[in-house]
């Protein structure tokens, strides 16, 4: 009986010591989430803040001066070559300053990393259907996420004081790595209209804000770099088809 008592208060006393460890684990784990949560919110938060004062309408966009270029950032094209409701608004909000004369460049940048899908002729080729004269539309062709159009516009078209065209929740973003890349930016929002899925976009859009916000502190190469390009000069240079 003694020996069986003795069993079971050890037993007992296991239990009671996994409890602890568990309860342990589980406040090390939820004080861990909530330290993540709390950096996420908070970066969300600095980003935002930190360039609110940079997003402007499009008559205060043309008030400014010597504004190199009118980056107009890319998104979904269709197989027929037709932009998506997004890029299409973004488009038109470049065009418009571009008109107002806010900047005599266009600069396109968009994914044409395959032969199978090409944004920035699609976006070009808008801008060339409203007029607009080809040797003055610029294409990035490696502009495979904002960071790496940021830098590809400073240090391969010798981009200094920008405006960046694309919707609200993108532009923070934008605005705040061409800032932290050295580039003077502004940003204009192209949201003409509402688009279906932009409470899923919001919230990878915190996300992206922290991932970029790292990326701007460690500056690593976008995938491509290459020959530099003048803004000064004809946006042709910049054509891959004839």
């Amino acid at each position: 009986m003694l020996k069986y008592k003795s069993s079971l208060n050890k037993t007992v006393k296991s239990i009671a010591k996994a409890k602890i460890h568990r309860s342990r684990l589980c406040m090390f784990l939820f004080t861990l989430a909530a330290a993540a949560m709390i950096t996420l919110m908070g970066i969300n938060i600095y980003v935002k803040s930190s360039v609110k004062d940079q997003l402007l309408s499009s008559q205060q966009a043309a008030d400014l001066s010597d504004v190199d270029c009118i980056i107009v950032l890319g998104c979904l094209v269709y197989a027929d070559g037709t932009p998506c409701s997004m890029l299409r608004d973004r488009l038109t909000r470049g065009i418009e300053l571009y008109q107002l004369d806010a900047a005599p460049k266009l600069l396109m940048s968009g994914d044409h990393g395959q032969d199978s899908y090409d944004e920035v002729n699609a976006m070009k080729q808008f801008a060339l259907d409203e007029d607009v004269p080809s040797e003055d539309v610029f294409m990035d062709h490696a502009g495979f996420s904002t960071y790496e159009t940021m830098y590809r516009a400073k240090e391969i078209f010798g981009a200094e004081k920008v405006l960046i065209v694309t919707q609200e929740y993108h532009l923070y973003r934008a605005v705040f790595i061409a800032e932290q890349l050295g580039m003077e930016a502004y940003g204009v929002s192209s949201d003409y209209n509402c688009y279906a899925g932009q409470t899923m976009r919001d919230v990878r859009e915190v996300l992206a804000r922290c991932k970029d916000f790292a990326l701007c502190f460690l500056q690593p190469e976008p995938t491509f770099l290459g020959e530099t390009v003048s803004l000064e000069g004809d946006g042709n240079v910049t054509n891959d088809k004839t």
